[in-house]
């Protein structure tokens, strides 16, 4: 897999972003893993800002894996500031939530999310889910950001 693009980890539940830390270890996705554990530490690091003002590469991660319900600022909000931005525009963007309402579905197509995955509860399942994500967007996928 890329081993050189970063994967963007949006998500506020230490539990949740343990198993899927574990969850790339066991399926061999080695690309550095940089997490986010609300909305605006997502934009800042997105957008080379407060605590990532300094970084001297700023670099798009390969993905941005975006739960919904975090605090400060939504995964929704930080879905729309993506796509509103000539930057960030193009970056993949998979809404990965336990939310199961419809409206969050339909508002993150709404707003150009690329994928909506919700987090399997088994952990066997959950394991495969994010293997195969990281096999398709990290692998297969072919990107552009222009």
């Amino acid at each position: 897999m890329n081993t050189e693009k970063n994967i963007l980890l949006v998500e506020d539940n230490p539990d949740d972003e343990a198993l899927t830390l574990r969850a790339f270890r066991k399926n061999k996705i080695a690309n550095p893993v940089v997490v986010a554990r609300d909305g605006v530490e997502a934009l800042d690091y997105l957008f080379g800002r407060g605590q990532h003002a300094d970084r001297e590469h700023w670099e798009l991660p390969a993905v941005v894996l975006l739960d919904l319900k975090l605090p400060k600022v939504d995964g929704l909000e930080v879905l729309e500031r993506l796509r509103l931005d000539r930057r960030t525009r193009l970056l993949p963007v998979v809404v990965l939530t336990s939310s199961r309402e419809e409206r969050d579905l339909a508002e993150a197509y709404r707003l150009g999310a690329n994928s909506y995955i919700r987090k399997p509860v088994d952990f066997n399942c959950f394991l495969d889910t994010v293997g195969q994500l990281g096999n398709y967007w990290l692998k297969l996928n072919e990107q552009s950001y222009q």
